[in-house]
């Protein structure tokens, strides 16, 4: 009875067993015959037959076969032709990004510019100080910095200080376009606000031909200069063409006029260092850039006062200085070229005073550029004008090269051999010996002629980029308290900042951030600057020689680099938010002794763009002092050990800016 119960079950498992798999077998076979089947293949049979050809069979379609012999060809290896052209690329399908705009379709004209939450900071509108210490022995610390008016938006102190304007005795020269900088203790004491809407700059390259009209939000030079192709105004943006009053048709056009009636002008080559004189919005300087020229371009602030602005919101190198009645701040022979298109300088006043500073500045062998009226115009006043200009050159034995069109071209002597061949009592006359002609900080022009050194320094530098490390010769001239050669501090110098700067692209990520328009503090000779070229960042560095060191600026404008001497104790001359970064090196442990540090980081933070960066290095005992006067500012700080470790005397502090809202 048991016997027969379990064989009952044991058939029951096998019927159950074989349901299932003929079950799954009709599904699989049923559900399949839509699909892409498993393919098995062979050059061989089991019976072989020399006359048939290759089969494929494909399962489950049994005895179905296909002929293969194109596809395989009896396996056999073809010899591939010699000089054979290469195959085929496949053709690669390019995924298109972009974003959806209001019509619902994707579009790649989209702007990036607002600031992320996290930079945007609201801010007590007041400043906030607070006792410390004891009430015997307290000191008023500063907890927050408070914001200025909005009228005080593009505020620079020492041109903008309209108290000691009006006490001037003339202005008849343009004293009032110079420094009158605020007396101590009435200087900027709060933080200058952006413009409503203010956004991120657009990066370069695309800033040189737009910017966002929030952020300089003045219309004036598009209704005064607009019908000259300087700039336009397209909804949220300021547009700029690439003309000027004199190149309506755009400076590329006019700078290849320039080098075609004077091929001696080599653009990035013997010419490296350019000065525009009443720039505009520097759209000459723009392109110059692309063939590797730097540009000083300068103009006042005046009745066209935002050209400036706009020439640094653009990302072009700029700063606001006139001829008046001072020396510009740039040494003896910085320029291989100056240029004047329309520039509204009267260079015959005063028997030559303005041009005899051109003569300071320009290099020996150098070229003065002039697109005027009194060139090509033949009204009496005008070819007054033009007479005026040849008797007074030929004075300064400048060599009349060419005019064409509406261009005139001279070249200064190379040496001294005119000046003293001239008639005894001739005017202008030299400039006698105890005059520095590198000597600039609030030095009055001078109505003689600065003679060229006799060894030839400044006027034998390299050609671009070969001068950038060569050491000059006017590296010798250089007052320094050293004993060690010259020579060898100028390299060991560039050496130190390559290290430095390799250093920051590899642990702070410097190529991720944006720094286009840079300043270095305390410039030295130029290596911090000369180190960002050779990393190829795409940037220019305004190297600032402080008046209580050495002047090393002829030695920055031999490497074919930009420069300005400055006081610290005082405002820089350039509008608010100018500079993505602020690299000041061994700069704010010197300048305490003379200097408020509240003051001159008030400034730093005036002249840095929001979302900008500082990095000061310096020594550790008085980083408690910055970090405190950083956060009142509002700036987000940190410390870093230097390359040295963190057992040394010095350390980073790294403060970044963001957007204060009231």
């Amino acid at each position: 009875m048991t016997g027969d119960f379990l064989r009952t079950l044991l058939s029951l498992k096998i019927a159950v067993f074989f349901f299932i798999a003929v079950t799954f077998f009709y599904f699989g076979k049923h559900w399949s015959d839509g699909y892409n089947q498993l393919v098995f293949f062979t050059t061989q049979r089991s019976d072989p037959d020399p006359n048939t050809s290759p089969v494929v069979t494909m399962s489950p379609n049994y005895a179905k076969s296909f002929n293969l012999s194109a596809l395989i060809d009896q396996n056999i290896t073809q010899p591939v032709p010699e000089n054979a052209p290469p195959p085929p690329l496949p053709e690669v399908s390019i995924e298109q990004m972009g974003i959806l705009n209001n019509n619902g379709t994707m579009t790649k004209e989209f702007e990036v510019g607002y600031f992320e939450p996290g930079m945007v900071d609201q801010w007590v509108n007041e400043s906030q100080v607070e006792r410390e210490g004891s009430a015997s022995n307290s000191k008023l610390g500063r907890k927050k910095f408070g914001l200025c008016s909005r009228e005080m938006r593009e505020y620079i102190p020492c041109l903008d200080n309209e108290n000691a304007i009006r006490k001037l005795p003339s202005t008849e020269k343009g004293e009032r376009f110079e420094r009158h900088c605020p007396v101590q203790g009435q200087g900027l004491n709060c933080l200058v606000p952006a413009p409503t809407g203010y956004r991120t700059p657009i990066p370069w390259p695309r800033s040189r031909d737009e910017v966002w009209f929030n952020n300089v939000p003045h219309t004036r030079l598009v209704e005064d200069k607009g019908g000259q192709n300087w700039i336009s105004r397209d909804k949220d943006k300021f547009k700029f063409p690439g003309g000027g009053t004199q190149f309506i048709h755009g400076a590329n056009e006019y700078l290849d006029h320039i080098s075609k009636i004077i091929p001696e002008i080599t653009f990035g080559r013997h010419i490296r260092v350019v000065l525009d004189v009443g720039c505009g919005v520097a759209s000459f300087g723009a392109y110059l850039l692309s063939r590797n020229v730097v540009t000083m371009s300068v103009a006042p602030k005046d009745v066209h006062e935002n050209q400036i602005q706009f020439a640094l919101e653009r990302g072009v190198p700029a700063m606001a200085a006139a001829f008046a009645t001072r020396r510009l701040l740039y040494p003896s022979q910085a320029f291989d070229m100056i240029h004047c298109s329309r520039c509204r300088v009267n260079w015959t006043r005063d028997d030559g005073i303005l041009l005899l500073e051109v003569n300071r500045m320009l290099r020996a062998g150098g070229y003065f550029v002039w697109a005027a009226q009194p060139v090509y115009k033949h009204e009496e006043v005008l070819e007054e004008q033009w007479e005026e200009m040849l008797n007074l050159t030929t004075r300064l034995c400048w060599n009349f090269l060419k005019k064409d069109g509406y261009i005139a071209v001279w070249q200064k002597p190379s040496d001294n051999s005119c000046y003293t061949n001239r008639e005894a009592g001739s005017k202008p006359p030299l400039c006698g010996p105890t005059d520095d002609p590198d000597s600039v900080w609030y030095v009055d022009l001078k109505a003689c002629i600065s003679e060229l050194p006799e060894n030839g320094y400044g006027a034998n530098v390299s050609e671009w980029p070969a001068r950038l490390q060569a050491p000059p010769d006017r590296l010798q001239s250089i007052q320094l308290d050293v004993f060690s050669s010259r020579t060898e501090l100028f390299k060991a110098e560039s050496r130190y900042w390559k290290e430095i700067i390799a250093n920051y692209v590899r642990a702070l990520h410097w190529k991720k951030i944006r720094l286009r328009n840079i300043m270095d503090m305390r410039a030295g000779f130029g290596g911090f600057a000369a180190a960002l070229i050779e990393q190829n960042f795409e940037n220019w560095v305004m190297n600032v020689v402080p008046v209580s060191g050495p002047n090393t600026l002829p030695v920055i404008y031999d490497r074919g680099l930009i420069g300005v001497m400055h006081d610290w104790c005082e405002a820089f001359d350039t509008y608010p938010r100018t500079y993505d970064l602020l690299h000041a090196a061994n700069l704010l442990s010197v300048e305490r002794k003379r200097c408020n540090l509240s003051s001159i980081m008030l400034e730093m933070d005036r002249i840095l763009r929001p979302g900008g960066h500082v990095y000061i290095r310096d020594s550790l005992e008085i980083m408690d002092e910055l970090q405190e006067i950083g956060k009142a500012i509002g700036w987000h700080v940190m410390l870093r050990d230097t390359e040295e470790g963190p057992h040394t005397s010095s350390v980073v502090l790294v403060g970044e800016k963001h957007l204060l809202r009231s």
